[in-house]
């Protein structure tokens, strides 16, 4: 073995390091993800979804390329690696990689778009800041309207910066939010205790 100093690029992970921090992205990744998509030259959007989007299987839709739908589907999900703000975009349509319809086709765009404008995020972990461990749960309730199943989150942060998350639909349907809420709270609960 050889000492080839510290660590700067590994499997796409570019790593910038000085005393004080450490920050992991993925920029030229996300930048060869556009590239390929033709996106590159498009118009940024500041959100990965539109707010209380629901998406279905579509089945009266036209379908679109499903191999090509998968193919960003799976470079997105390598890309959130780095970004958690992804990961309930990139969930929702994961779902859909079986038979991905227009609906599906131009919500991965509007994701594509959010990625162009924010190509520079990542994580960032600085030295002296607190060793606590924070963690958020959410529910998103009945946002699969094909099986009527909630959508389950939990982040989990030591200090300011993200270690761990999750976004994922949950085994059962809740018959109510607040039903949601608990199979939510759960998952993180149970993450937590694994954490610590």
């Amino acid at each position: 073995m050889s000492d080839l100093g510290l660590l700067t690029y590994y499997l796409g992970l570019e790593v910038k390091q000085s005393p004080d921090c450490i920050t992991i992205t993925q920029e030229a990744y996300a930048q060869r993800i556009l590239k390929e998509a033709a996106m590159d030259d498009y118009n940024p959007t500041c959100i990965p979804m539109e707010f209380g989007l629901q998406l279905s299987k579509g089945q009266d839709e036209p379908e679109i390329d499903s191999t090509l739908y998968r193919r960003r589907i799976g470079c997105l999900r390598y890309l959130m690696h780095t970004r958690p703000d992804m990961a309930f975009s990139v969930g929702i349509l994961s779902r859909y990689m079986h038979s991905p319809r227009t609906s599906h086709g131009n919500t991965l765009k509007r994701v594509l778009r959010y990625l162009k404008g924010t190509i520079g995020y990542g994580l960032s972990y600085k030295k002296g800041r607190t060793k606590r461990l924070v963690g958020f749960s959410y529910s998103s309730h009945n946002t699969d309207p094909d099986d009527g199943r909630s959508t389950t989150g939990h982040l989990f942060c030591l200090g300011e910066t993200p270690v761990t998350w999750c976004s994922q639909k949950q085994d059962t349907v809740a018959l109510s939010s607040c039903e949601a809420e608990f199979m939510a709270a759960t998952e993180a609960a149970k993450q937590a205790i694994w954490l610590q």
